[in-house]
């Protein structure tokens, strides 16, 4: 039987050719598990393409492996509130014999029926109600919302979820978004709880991990894998599409063939909605900066830009997950191939 490719460039889909993140993953599985838990909620925060989605799925699927827990994805679009209700009542009537005897819950019309009586609730009361008879049976509930935004719905929700944590129910949060969407949401003054939530920003994956699979999985030496995760720059979206190119292309094509082809699926998938997310301004210093490191002083030059402006930009451009520090006084593009994206976008 023909098992395909390892690769696949499917969003949050746990790949079979998978590097995990092993200290992300266990930072916040031990916090969310421990007895006494020193947070209730983590941010995951990185660039399109990072991995952000790929990690919280790994968590989710191991929690779930643990009798304890129970997982609620909610999509960021719908009513958070009403849809983490409904998705909870769901789950009840899937697993009736973890409530008490005589808690019976229904979807129609919202009820929530304890001792044979039944009344029509609001999503809060129903998740209270809920909450409380999990609680009992000693379970805990993780809530994921992957690319959040900052909006009324968000801030509804998580001034409620600060009012559930208030109230003793074991009830976790696990959020992932870009830069600008977990920025203005943490400083948001109606949501301050959320300014103290830890936060995770997701760095390139080893270049170490991404050649030994690579060898592994493409059956090249060491060299040529050593090659192939340099292009990569740890960039987990690139690890995935060359991976899966090369993969299926190896035989038949030279590797400059290979990344011809790299450079569509990193425009058509990521690249060009990060470089719409860009202000002006940002696409002006990247389109300045050389594929190689650049000199920070020369840049300011060529950009008739003072170095106290300039350090403005290069925060936030890092911050994004576009450059990165190249030693002092240096920065550089931080995503593979991306100066092949720019040349052919200005």
């Amino acid at each position: 039987m023909k098992k395909g490719n390892p690769f696949t460039l499917s969003f949050g889909k746990l790949p079979r050719e998978y590097i995990t993140r092993y200290e992300n993953s266990e930072t916040i599985i031990s916090t969310f598990t421990d007895d006494y838990p020193v947070s209730q909620a983590y941010l995951i925060e990185g660039v399109r393409g990072s991995g952000k989605t790929v990690l919280m799925t790994s968590i989710t699927e191991e929690l779930s492996t643990k009798g304890d827990w129970i997982i609620v994805n909610l999509n960021s679009t719908q009513n958070l509130l009403d849809d983490l209700a409904e998705r909870l009542v769901y789950t009840c009537k899937k697993t009736p014999d973890i409530f008490s005897k005589g808690f019976n819950v229904t979807i129609a019309g919202f009820g929530v029926g304890i001792n044979g009586t039944e009344r029509n609730h609001d999503s809060i009361s129903i998740i209270e109600d809920i909450l409380t008879e999990l609680k009992k049976k000693h379970k805990r509930v993780l809530i994921t919302i992957d690319e959040v935004m900052h909006d009324e719905n968000m801030r509804h929700f998580a001034s409620q979820f600060q009012i559930f944590i208030r109230s003793d129910y074991p009830l976790f949060l696990l959020m992932t978004g870009l830069f600008e969407n977990i920025y203005a949401i943490q400083n948001d003054p109606a949501l301050t709880f959320l300014l103290r939530t830890p936060k995770i920003r997701l760095e390139p994956l080893s270049l170490n991990q991404i050649t030994k699979q690579y060898m592994t999985t493409l059956k090249v030496d060491l060299d040529e894998a050593k090659k192939l995760a340099r292009i990569t720059k740890g960039y987990a979206f690139a690890f995935q599409a060359l991976g899966m190119l090369y993969y299926e292309n190896k035989d038949t094509m030279e590797l400059e063939e290979i990344l011809l082809k790299l450079d569509d699926m990193l425009d058509d998938f990521v690249y060009k909605k990060i470089w719409e997310s860009l202000s002006r301004q940002d696409k002006d210093i990247l389109c300045a900066m050389s594929c190689e490191n650049t000199k920070v002083s020369d840049l300011c030059q060529k950009l008739d830009m003072t170095p106290s402006v300039f350090s403005k930009y290069r925060e936030r451009l890092l911050r994004k997950g576009v450059i990165q520090s190249a030693g002092r006084g240096f920065v550089s593009l931080a995503l593979p191939r991306f100066d092949v994206f720019i040349s052919m976008s200005e």
